[in-house]
């Protein structure tokens, strides 16, 4: 595929409660896209709102061949939001963007002839962004930095939405929590070719922010969860096993430090805290090479052939068949 011009798009939109801006949205992709030579679908995932945004996506829908809809039962989050469009994109390329209106589809061709390159992801760098500064732009700055330099991928913005990647390699990335901002460092980790390029930003018109300042400590639990899966991921006794290893040297030194001090200072082994130390130690080397053995089964475990969803679908529309990618128990098509 490195050599193929790309010749279809899935343009995959995460939503919730954005019925004043669905519809201008969905008009601006259509131009965006009708511009272009490429064959393409808008696969938009409502995560269970509670607006009339259900209602006006179904009315545009019903004269719209290139729309498609997903409709989960309850608000699962913006990652499995993703997760479940990106299972469900058919096209060479997946592109996704945020439902607000914020990104610009005009970036999007930008984005596909940079693919062309002989990149498997372009990310967005929102430069001149149009966000509040307190509860926006500083949080972001400070989890950009912080992951940067704890993942050594170079990157400015892993907060933009707007990014374009094969679909190959989309469809493979498990998200979860709110490992969708991730997707390049764990794209990256599959040997994909990553490449950041500046976007549009744009301030939002209609509708309030679903996301604040708040959601920064789950980002940064996110963190330490990806710097594990890049480097102990495949092995987890590397890491659990090393520290094991440390601290069972502790346990061996205190508890010679307790035996000298006993036979030469004539301290008593019960009170001293030296000795303490050493058992204390020595079960917690135990441990840690026991969370390195469950580590290492599970790996096995996850490696084999599993197909577990972190979302559930009510209800596809304008899909001709269920995507055999996507779990699709239980939904009703329409």
């Amino acid at each position: 595929m490195d050599d193929q011009e790309i010749k279809s798009v899935s343009i995959v939109v995460p939503v919730f409660n954005e019925q004043d801006n669905v519809r201008l949205l969905i008009d601006e992709i259509t131009e965006v896209m009708k511009g272009t030579s490429y064959s393409w679908e808008l696969i938009v995932v409502d995560d269970g709102s509670r607006d009339g945004t259900v209602r006006e996506l179904k009315d545009i829908a019903k004269n719209h061949q290139q729309l498609r809809l997903i409709l989960l039962r309850r608000n699962f989050g913006q990652t499995a939001a993703m997760h479940a469009g990106i299972q469900a994109a058919t096209g060479e390329v997946t592109v996704t963007m945020d439902g607000d209106l914020q990104n610009d589809p005009r970036d999007i061709p930008m984005m596909l002839a940079k693919l062309n390159e002989g990149y498997d992801l372009v990310h967005g760098w929102r430069k001149d962004r149009r966000d509040t500064f307190l509860n926006r732009k500083l949080p972001s700055m400070i989890a950009n930095w912080l992951i940067s330099r704890t993942t050594g991928f170079p990157i400015h913005d892993l907060g933009c939405t707007l990014k374009a990647i094969r679909t190959e390699i989309a469809q493979q990335l498990e998200l979860y929590g709110e490992m969708h901002r991730f997707i390049p460092i764990l794209a990256f980790r599959l040997g994909a070719r990553c490449v950041e390029v500046e976007t549009n930003h744009r301030p939002r018109q209609f509708g309030v922010t679903k996301y604040g300042i708040g959601r920064t400590s789950r980002v940064v639990l996110d963190l330490l969860t990806v710097k594990y899966m890049l480097k102990y991921f495949d092995s987890p006794m590397k890491l659990f096993g090393m520290i094991g290893i440390f601290v069972g040297v502790m346990a061996v030194v205190s508890g010679m430090t307790a035996i000298a001090m006993k036979i030469f200072a004539g301290f008593n082994l019960t009170g001293n805290p030296i000795s303490l130390l050493s058992a204390l130690s020595t079960v917690l080397s135990v441990q840690f090479f026991s969370l390195g053995l469950i580590g290492e089964v599970n790996a096995r475990i996850y490696f084999r052939d599993q197909r577990h969803r972190n979302y559930q679908i009510r209800e596809l529309v304008n899909f001709s068949s269920p995507p055999s990618t996507i779990d699709y128990q239980g939904y009703r098509a329409a």
